[in-house]
C-alpha cells in the first residue's frame, strides 16, 4: 500500500526518511563531481595505456559492482567484452565473499574493483591473484584502507571513493544495502579510465555535462515539487499495488532496467521483473494473462483497506533510450498492454549523450524507488 498523501507533504517525507535516501539520490550531481576530481587527483587523465585491454573484469559486493559492470558493457557498446565476476561465500558480509579470477585471464585482461569496505580480505585476495596472472588493477575504495594497500603492493592504481558524511548511517541494521549514491562514486572513476583507454567516450566535459543533467533531475524529483509535474512521484504512485514489468529497449535502458530492479527491492521491498524487448513481449506474455493480470481477481469489495492489502496486479514500466524508429518494439508493446488492459508508464529521457540520457533514466528511477520506499506502508 501506498500512503500518496505522504508523497506531497515535504515534511513528513523527511520525517520518514531515517536513512537520508532522498538527500542521497539528490547530491548524486555532487557525489559525480568530488568522484572525478578523484579520479584526476589520482592520474587516471595522465595515464598512457599501450591499447585496450584483451577484456574488462569487474568485482566487488552487490549491488555497485553489478550496477557498474552493467553500465560499462552497455556503454562500451560491445568495444570490449566486460564481464562481472561473481563472488561464492557463506554470507554477503565483507569477510565471507570471495573472488576467483576465470582461468583465462592475464596480462592482457583490466581487472576492476568496485569496493565500498576498506578492509575487504576477499578483494585483496583477488587483487594478489591478479598481480600473480599479470592483470593490470585498478581499485575505487576508501584512501588508505588495507585494499588500497594491496593495489599499492600490486602496482595497480588505487582511487579514492568519493564518500558523503551520511555513507555512515548506512552500516547500521535494518538500513538498505547502499546509499543511492554510492553507484556513482563507484563508477565515476571507472568511466574516466574507460575514456582514457579507448572504451568509452566519456571526457571531463562529458562528464560534467552528466553531472548537471543529475541536478536537473533533482530539481524536478525534490520532495517539494508535487506530484503531478514530479517524473519521481508519479513513478512511485504508479507502482503502489503493482508488480512492474520493466520492459527495456537499447542496451543503456536494459541496465538502467536492472538497475531499477535492484533498487525495488533493496530500497523499496518491492519485486519487479525486468525485460529485454522484444523478448520481453514473449516471455512475459502469460504473465499478463494469469493470475496477475490487471483483470484477474477484482478487488474484494468486503477487504478491510487497512489491515488487508491489495492484490499485486502487472504494471509496465516501458524504459527507452530514444523515440521509437521504425524498427522499435515499442508499438508492439503499447499493443500488448492494451490488448491485456495492463496499464504502462513510460519513461523517456531527453535528448542528449548515451551518459546524459544514461544519468536521468537511472535518477528518476532511483526517486522512484526511493518515494515509494518512503510512503509505503505494511
Amino acid at each position: 500500500m501506498l500512503d500518496e498523501s505522504l508523497l506531497d507533504a515535504p515534511e513528513a517525507l523527511a520525517g520518514a526518511d531515517r536513512f537520508g535516501l532522498l538527500r542521497g539520490v539528490a547530491e548524486s550531481g555532487a557525489r559525480v563531481r568530488t568522484a572525478a576530481r578523484g579520479a584526476a587527483e589520482s592520474g587516471i587523465p595522465e595515464l598512457s595505456p599501450d591499447g585496450r585491454p584483451r577484456a574488462v573484469l569487474v568485482a566487488g559486493p552487490s549491488p555497485a559492482a553489478a550496477g557498474v559492470a552493467d553500465l560499462l558493457r552497455a556503454l562500451s557498446g560491445g568495444s570490449c567484452p566486460v564481464s562481472l565476476i561473481q563472488p561464492t561465500g557463506v554470507a554477503p558480509v565483507p569477510g565471507a565473499l570471495r573472488w576467483t579470477l576465470p582461468g583465462w585471464a592475464g596480462p592482457l585482461d583490466l581487472l576492476l574493483v568496485a569496493g565500498p569496505d576498506a578492509a575487504d580480505p576477499g578483494l585483496a585476495e583477488l587483487v594478489e591473484q591478479s598481480y600473480r596472472r599479470g592483470c593490470a588493477v585498478v581499485a575505487v575504495t576508501p584512501a588508505g584502507g588495507p585494499l588500497a594497500e594491496a593495489v599499492v603492493q600490486a602496482r595497480g592504481l588505487p582511487v579514492p571513493l568519493a564518500t558523503t558524511a551520511y555513507d555512515t548511517e548506512f552500516d547500521v541494521e535494518g538500513a538498505p544495502p547502499a546509499a543511492p549514491g554510492t553507484l556513482w562514486s563507484v563508477l565515476i572513476p571507472l568511466l574516466v579510465l574507460a575514456d582514457r583507454i579507448g572504451l568509452i567516450n566519456a571526457p571531463a566535459h562529458a562528464v560534467s555535462k552528466l553531472a548537471d543533467r543529475l541536478d536537473q533531475v533533482a530539481e524536478r524529483c525534490g520532495p517539494a515539487i508535487p506530484t503531478y509535474t514530479n517524473p519521481g512521484k508519479t513513478l512511485a504512485a504508479d507502482l503502489a499495488d503493482a508488480l512492474p514489468l520493466i520492459w527495456t529497449e537499447g542496451p543503456v535502458a536494459g541496465a538502467v532496467g536492472r538497475h531499477f530492479a535492484t533498487e525495488l527491492a533493496g530500497l523499496a521491498g518491492r519485486p519487479a521483473l525486468p525485460a529485454e524487448l522484444p523478448e520481453a513481449l514473449t516471455t512475459h506474455r502469460t504473465l499478463l494473462a494469469g493470475a496477475l493480470a490487471a483483470g484477474a481477481d477484482p478487488d474484494d469489495f468486503f477487504r478491510d483497506r487497512v489491515e488487508q492489502s491489495a492484490a499485486l496486479h502487472a504494471r509496465i514500466v516501458l524504459l527507452r533510450e530514444a523515440d521509437a524508429g521504425p524498427l522499435s518494439a515499442t508499438r508492439a508493446a503499447q499493443q500488448l498492454a492494451e490488448e491485456r488492459d495492463t496499464p504502462l508508464s513510460e519513461l523517456q529521457p531527453s535528448p542528449g549523450s548515451d551518459l546524459e540520457r544514461a544519468a536521468e533514466l537511472l535518477a528518476i528511477a532511483d526517486f522512484g524507488a526511493v518515494y515509494l520506499a518512503l510512503a509505503g506502508t505494511e
